[in-house]
């Protein structure tokens, strides 16, 4: 029996996702701009598809704009503010912990001339609301942080201190990468306190290449993507991809509430730890202040790439760290400073509402196996 704890990195289509797009591919194929009944029933599809991506954040509709994942989600937010403020100043602020999506257009916004200040995490790799703040000043015109550390599941709640941000940096437009958070936490785009906000479909049950922008009323952005027929409010022009957006409605619909995906993920997290208490070699890294879906660890002595390897050879399946970091050293546990060797040796295990003690048991043993068939180095 093979045993998915990847999650993080991606979900499996749930049924209901699949059917629809299905669906909308076969039947309900019109364009929702084309002004005959197949594009009616499109715009309706696309309509009902936007209304319940809303409910992730308890947002209204009209402030979700449909995009290709969580990554355009991001550069669309962070590029876009910075350039639509950048006569009003040149400093942004995010923190050395986030996406990769977010640390390069944040790179991009740094070799266009804007100064960018990278807050450090604490040790367990959370960041510290004051540290954030502290970096904000009068001229900054942009902060970005994420809901939830996609490696170590650290959390970062911006409803306690977007006021303070805002007092201090009144230019500054808020956003926040809730791609590892939205759809599994509780969250609401208005106590956030944010401007923007990015999802991916993915994440949650739903195809590759979906995701959405939440963008409060009057938040302007310059674009930088492409031009064209002005759909989603001129914010990404180009056909709307009718199949993968309405099997995101549909995913975000079978969702368990976030209460009960809660209990069930404490449950396994608890499950794991005691199950992996009598290896003295395993150090786990993530925080107290953290999501319970997302645990991160290293197993001392082995390479994390070899382990991820050797789980594979045994139908367990786990990431070595973040899915987009393509085997580079992570960003994350540097900026956290942990030591080589456990960075060397970290592997990320992640849930979904379908993770079973069945799938943490087969883990666990593999991890044994593996741990008395590889070398130690």
């Amino acid at each position: 029996m093979s045993a998915y704890l990847d999650n993080s990195a991606t979900t499996k289509v749930c049924p209901q996702a699949a059917e629809k797009a299905a669906f909308m591919m076969t039947e309900c194929f019109g364009n929702p701009s084309s002004l005959h009944s197949l594009g009616f029933a499109a715009e309706r599809e696309l309509t009902a598809a936007r209304a319940s991506v809303a409910t992730l954040l308890k947002a209204d509709p009209a402030y979700v704009t449909f995009t290709s994942g969580g990554t355009e989600a991001n550069n669309l937010a962070i590029l876009g503010a910075a350039n639509a403020k950048k006569r009003r100043g040149h400093h942004v602020v995010t923190t050395a912990i986030e996406h990769p999506s977010v640390l390069e257009a944040f790179a991009r916004l740094e070799a266009d001339g804007f100064e960018v200040t990278r807050v450090l995490p604490q040790n367990d790799g959370t960041i510290d609301p004051r540290d954030l703040l502290a970096a904000c000043r009068p001229d900054t015109i942009l902060v970005s942080a994420m809901a939830v550390n996609n490696e170590t599941g650290a959390i970062f709640s911006w409803d306690a201190v977007a006021p303070a941000v805002r007092r201090k940096s009144p230019l500054a437009t808020l956003h926040c990468d809730c791609v590892q958070a939205a759809g599994k936490c509780a969250l609401s785009f208005d106590k956030m306190g944010v401007d923007l906000c990015s999802v991916s479909g993915h994440k949650l049950h739903a195809p590759k290449g979906v995701g959405a922008l939440f963008m409060k009323k009057g938040t302007r952005l310059i674009p930088p993507a492409a031009l064209g027929g002005g759909q989603e409010k001129g914010v990404r022009s180009g056909t709307e991809n009718m199949p993968a957006i309405a099997a995101f409605g549909e995913a975000v619909k079978a969702l368990p509430a976030p209460a009960e995906q809660a209990k069930r993920y404490e449950a396994l997290r608890a499950f794991l730890l005691s199950e992996l208490a009598d290896l003295d070699d395993v150090v786990v890294h993530t925080p107290r202040n953290a999501v319970s879906y997302i645990t991160h660890l290293s197993l001392l002595g082995r390479k994390s790439e070899t382990l991820v390897h050797a789980l594979a050879e045994q139908e367990v399946f786990v990431s070595g760290g973040s899915a987009c970091a393509k085997g580079k050293k992570s960003h994350v546990l540097e900026a956290m400073g942990l030591p080589a060797a456990e960075i060397d040796s970290s592997l990320r295990i992640s849930f979904s509402h379908e993770t079973t003690e069945d799938d943490i048991r087969a883990f666990c043993n593999a991890l044994r196996t593996a741990r008395d068939t590889l070398a130690h180095v």
